[in-house]
């Protein structure tokens, strides 16, 4: 346990622990919460990290939301950063284990909480993961950030035009050759296990994802999610089109939901990307964003129904624009294919 101070000099507190998952030899998950020392806690957040990303990458993130009321806990999937015993190799994880984590996690924060509202964050795959469960995480929002699918001719130009080699030559040679994807070393997209790898392959070839490879089972999880979902599309996202990000959109088809698309020159850099959302340089820019969401849903002010519609007789208080506008819009690529955040 150690203190930190965060944003406007509010002190918080940094404690890490473990959580068994059930019916795992693979052991147990690397959790690391967040909390204000001196103000009170209003609500729960987890940040759950995009695919090759150690959950320390969120930690500047982590302790400016702790600064305003939240307590944030963030964690690694089996198999990866500080969720990995032993040789990356031998570790037996896909990523239906981690959609598992995810829900290992969110129980165990309502159990420990149950009176707190719990929110999700989702970075890249940590929004996909969560509508994957049967029964739904026990979880009174989603908000996703740089989110979408991952077939692959739905990924932004600068990845689509890579993509193919990456998953018919790069990526199967070498965990092939070394059982496991020891990326980090090449700038790829992490240490992952082969599990992971092999399945993502097969689901980002597939038109309808994960859904279109796992079937009906998944279909359906996706669809028994009802609590409220807000996602940010990057618009000079590398990896994620809007077109990806309106398919995630779309699986959840029974949760109130919206996209709102955030702007690169609207930001100190002029530059976001697939990971720039949660560098210490969005504080006063693209948190706050964040911030109004979460404080929105603890409020109890939101005002979207299934499929994104405000309800008759109210605006909408989110950013819309017309899906054939963006699609035609470009999407600077800079950056190279899956390469791990620094």
């Amino acid at each position: 346990m150690h203190d930190a101070t965060a944003g406007q000099g509010v002190k918080v507190r940094w404690q890490a622990s473990t959580l068994e998952v059930a019916g795992t030899a693979a052991g147990p998950l690397a959790l690391r919460q967040c909390l204000p020392v001196d103000i009170r806690v209003r609500g729960q957040v987890v940040v759950a990290a995009a695919i090759g990303v150690p959950q320390r990458f969120y930690t500047a993130f982590s302790q400016w939301l702790a600064a305003h009321g939240y307590a944030v806990t963030t964690f690694d999937y089996r198999g990866h950063a500080e969720s990995l015993h032993g040789p990356l190799r031998q570790a037996k994880v896909n990523l239906m284990d981690w959609a598992a984590d995810c829900a290992a996690v969110a129980t165990h924060l309502r159990i420990q909480s149950p009176s707190v509202p719990l929110y999700w964050i989702g970075h890249s795959v940590g929004a996909q993961l969560p509508g994957m469960n049967a029964p739904p995480l026990p979880i009174d929002g989603l908000l996703c950030i740089a989110s979408g699918s991952g077939y692959w001719r739905d990924n932004a130009p600068p990845t689509r035009r890579k993509v193919l080699l990456w998953w018919w030559g790069i990526a199967p040679l070498i965990t092939s050759v070394c059982g496991c994807m020891p990326g980090k070393k090449w700038g790829l997209v992490g240490d992952l296990p082969a599990g992971v790898i092999w399945q993502w392959r097969k689901w980002c070839m597939h038109p309808n994802y994960g859904i279109g490879v796992e079937g009906e089972p998944l279909r359906k999880a996706y669809a028994a999610a009802r609590y409220p979902l807000h996602a940010f599309s990057m618009e000079d996202d590398e990896m994620m089109s809007w077109r990806s990000t309106a398919s995630l959109v779309s699986w959840y088809r029974n949760c109130p939901q919206s996209i709102e698309r955030l702007r690169m020159l609207d930001t100190p850099l002029r530059r976001i990307g697939h990971f720039g959302f949660f560098r210490a340089e969005m504080e006063r820019s693209l948190w706050p964003r964040a911030l109004s969401v979460l404080e929105r849903w603890l409020d109890g002010t939101t005002q979207m129904t299934p499929k994104g519609q405000p309800p008759a007789g109210h605006g909408t208080t989110f950013s819309k624009i017309e899906r054939s506008a963006l699609a035609a819009s470009k999407q600077p690529g800079q950056g190279e294919l899956f390469s791990e955040i620094s």
